[in-house]
């Protein structure tokens, strides 16, 4: 077995595609509020907080936004699905005996909503969602959180996500990073590793 005890996982754009949905919805929000963006233009509320995104984007009321977006983004729910490969590979790094943890910048109402219903989530030993540190993501306490609710040492977790929010999250907390590549939209993002595809995860565990 690696180093590594925990295998972390970021949420969208990791183990499940939200993309569309996050975006369109985002986008259908702010027109009601008066605002018109370019899903391009949108791209960077990927991976940070709702709350976090739209006080980026100059918006007053939060609170109601919130709201807005929520239920726009019920419209796009049959858009959000597994990655192709993901429950295999949790079920296989299960069965080796590593624990698996998640850290997201998801509420957790939000994570009820978006993730819960793929039944999957009693995979992960440790959940750290937005509501459970004051500062988020690329911060990294939620990684510090996790750290200390699974009692490991940094060096025995390996996260893996898709954006330079995570990357700083991790190595803020002095932890490795593994980029999913099959999410990623950025260029030119340092990993420790890059995975192309969920199954080359098992490259390094070897």
């Amino acid at each position: 077995m690696s180093k590594y005890k925990h295998i972390v996982f970021d949420i969208d754009g990791t183990l499940i595609d939200t993309e569309y949905a996050v975006l369109h919805s985002l986008q259908e929000t702010l027109l009601l509020l008066g605002k018109n963006y370019s899903i391009k233009e949108l791209a960077f509320a990927l991976g940070i907080t709702g709350e976090d995104a739209l006080k980026q984007l100059g918006i007053c009321n939060i609170d109601k936004a919130l709201d807005i977006w929520d239920k726009n983004m019920n419209k796009y729910r049959e858009k959000i699905i597994l990655f192709d490969g993901i429950k295999d590979i949790l079920l296989l790094l299960v069965q080796k005996g590593y624990k698996l943890g998640i850290i997201t910048s998801k509420t957790k109402e939000e994570f009820d909503s978006d993730f819960d219903y793929f039944g999957i989530t009693n995979l992960f030993e440790a959940i750290i969602c937005a509501d459970d540190t004051l500062k988020h993501k690329p911060n990294s306490e939620p990684m510090l959180k996790y750290i200390e609710v699974s009692n490991i040492k940094p060096e025995e977790a390996l996260y893996i996500g898709d954006s330079k929010y995570d990357l700083i999250c991790s190595k803020g907390a002095n932890v490795d990073f593994g980029l999913a590549v099959w999410g990623h939209k950025e260029k030119d993002l340092f990993a420790d590793y890059y995975f192309s595809i969920p199954e080359d995860i098992l490259k390094i565990i070897k």
